[in-house]
């Protein structure tokens, strides 16, 4: 047990040092992100000293499960994949001038139009599909309207992982704790409702106050309308998009897992793009250009933490750790310990590792655990890049479009938003789980 916890607790610390120091190694002229290395090497330290040994860690990768790491890597990368595609079609440059020009001079009306949507798309889809579709939209219209994208940008985030919380569908790391304890759709959609939308409330509240006098500031646009590069391209990247938004709203009906409808929606965009541009006598660089644009980093990323997590699963640290939790201030102990875990070893395998943790514990606060880690999950998702995947991916997308967003910043966003939105979570959860 002991090399177990001193390689997961060295693997979390040295994480978040890669990410606030030496972000980047460079080689000659390559640069690699060094957050990915550095739980690489956890995760290879973990089998050597045999914490958890090569079957065992394959079974894992490889279980029939909702959460299953694969899957998960195979849903991220599909739906990031129809993102980057319309990005590269030009559509997000194109709304960006529409949107301006709807909302002219009127900063407010723009950031509540902008929230309000954001909101609603996560509702009925989840937070990483919305966060990895609006954030170019949101650089390249701060940027055509020459104003401050970081109330968006913000905005975008809390929204995504707020509203997440509402629907079992709208984050993976709720479809993992609710079912692993039987919880069905509207069951979860009674006790997570009233909390969401009451978060929601609070954190538009604070934001207008945090950015008020940014939100004063008049807006100035380029005239001119951006051109979509091809009608056709795009046609079949909104299409396979709305077809794969609506089948994910009914997959929790239908039993279909979200993971084999956005891989085949992808692959279906790449067959139809590839005969089309045949057809029409034009090159693949669109498919090429989208495909270098996928962040391969996060496939080490996401197999090395969850390796560690099935390391203190195995040696008992999860027993142990629900034995120290006991039963009393059940949400309060849970929903907060989720919330700090995510940014340690991320929210998607924290969520196994506590799935784990309220597995080993009484069946009387079971119920209680689950919601109130569902929400530390969620909201610990913007309390650093570190406590999701779509963390990781928007800072990155932020800083390719050379917008100053550091890791502190965020954090200072993150503790102003997410801290107030979960006490006030954990405080409603408890009128509705008894």
């Amino acid at each position: 047990m002991v090399p177990a916890i001193i390689i997961s607790i060295m693997t979390c610390l040295l994480l978040i040092c890669s990410i606030l120091f030496f972000p980047k190694i460079k080689i000659k002229k390559v640069e690699i992100n060094s957050y990915w290395i550095v739980c690489l090497i956890g995760a290879f330290l973990i089998l050597i000293f045999n914490s958890v040994t090569i079957s065992e860690t394959i079974n894992g990768l490889f279980s029939d499960s909702v959460i299953n790491p694969i899957k998960i890597l195979l849903l991220f990368f599909s739906m990031t994949f129809l993102s980057i595609f319309l990005d590269e079609v030009g559509l997000f440059q194109f709304l960006a001038t529409v949107l301006i020009g709807k909302c002219r001079a009127n900063q407010k009306t723009l950031f509540l139009l902008l929230y309000i949507m954001v909101a609603i798309l996560t509702i009925f889809t989840s937070n990483d599909i919305v966060i990895l579709t609006f954030t170019p939209f949101i650089c390249y219209f701060s940027k055509n309207a020459k104003i401050n994208p970081i109330p968006y940008l913000v905005a975008e985030f809390a929204a995504a992982n707020t509203y997440s919380m509402i629907l079992v569908i709208g984050n993976p790391t709720n479809i993992y704790l609710a079912t692993s304890l039987g919880i069905d759709f509207i069951s979860y959609f009674k006790v997570m409702a009233v909390p969401t939308l009451i978060c929601g409330l609070i954190q538009l509240g604070i934001m207008l106050l945090l950015f008020r006098k940014s939100l004063n500031v008049e807006i100035f646009m380029d005239e001119e309308l951006f051109k979509i590069k091809s009608k056709l391209d795009l046609t079949f990247g909104l299409g396979h998009l709305l077809v794969c938004l609506v089948l994910l709203i009914v997959s929790s009906y239908w039993n279909l897992e979200m993971w084999i409808i956005c891989l085949i929606c992808a692959f279906s965009l790449m067959i139809c793009i590839v005969i089309s541009h045949i057809l029409r006598h034009k090159k693949l660089n669109i498919l090429l250009y989208t495909s270098q644009r996928l962040p391969f980093n996060l496939i080490p990323f996401v197999l090395s933490m969850f390796v560690i997590v099935l390391a203190l699963n195995k040696q008992g640290v999860t027993e142990y750790i629900s034995s120290f939790f006991g039963e009393t201030n059940t949400i309060l102990k849970y929903g907060v310990s989720s919330f700090f875990a995510s940014n340690l070893i991320n929210n998607i395998p924290m969520s196994v590792l506590f799935s784990n943790i309220i597995s080993s514990s009484s069946s009387l606060i079971q119920l209680k655990a689950c919601y109130s880690t569902i929400i530390g999950s969620n909201l610990g998702a913007f309390l650093t890049p570190i406590g999701a995947l779509a963390g990781i991916m928007f800072t990155d997308l932020v800083h390719k479009q050379n917008i100053s967003f550091s890791f502190l910043s965020f954090i200072k966003y993150g503790v102003l938003i997410s801290l107030p939105t979960l006490i006030v979570a954990l405080s409603v959860l408890s009128l509705f789980v008894k």
